[in-house]
């Protein structure tokens, strides 16, 4: 079966590295009802008491105005693919072993599993590398169990 491949936009911003930051980032969306598919959270190594956030989908005004009232903003970089599709052993050494033998450096990655399927974020530095890899993605060869 093949991958399913779309480019997602995600909503970015800082949030303070310290209890509860989170949450506040959360609420004006959770309060406005936005079902969020993706929420990826970590600390700025570079920047000490300092994380970012990254989530999605945010459609539709009442969305847009949550997530600006949150302090994010559209992120423009990394450019994101988000990947699905049912999961076999090896399938993450595929697919990035893939997108390295055609010269494309990953900014980010985030995969999990539930049952037998799986979903993963790969981060892009350009538009131009994230089309490029949803090409090869989209017509990889998943070799059967």
């Amino acid at each position: 079966m093949p991958l399913k491949v779309e480019k997602v936009v995600l909503w970015s911003g800082e949030i303070e590295d310290k209890p509860g930051a989170l949450a506040k980032v959360l609420e004006p969306l959770a309060q406005a009802g936005v079902d969020l598919q993706v929420v990826l959270a970590e600390r700025n190594p570079a920047k000490v008491g300092v994380g970012v956030v990254y989530l999605g989908p945010v459609k539709g005004r009442k969305a847009t105005d949550a997530a600006k009232a949150a302090g994010l903003s559209e992120a423009t970089s990394p450019v994101f693919l988000r990947v699905e599709g049912t999961n076999r052993p090896g399938l993450g050494h595929l697919m990035t072993s893939a997108l390295a033998e055609a010269g494309i450096n990953l900014a980010f990655v985030g995969a999990t599993v539930i049952g037998n399927k799986f979903v993963a974020f790969f981060g892009f530095d350009s538009d131009a590398d994230a089309r490029k890899a949803s090409r090869i993605l989209s017509a990889l060869k998943i070799p059967r169990r």
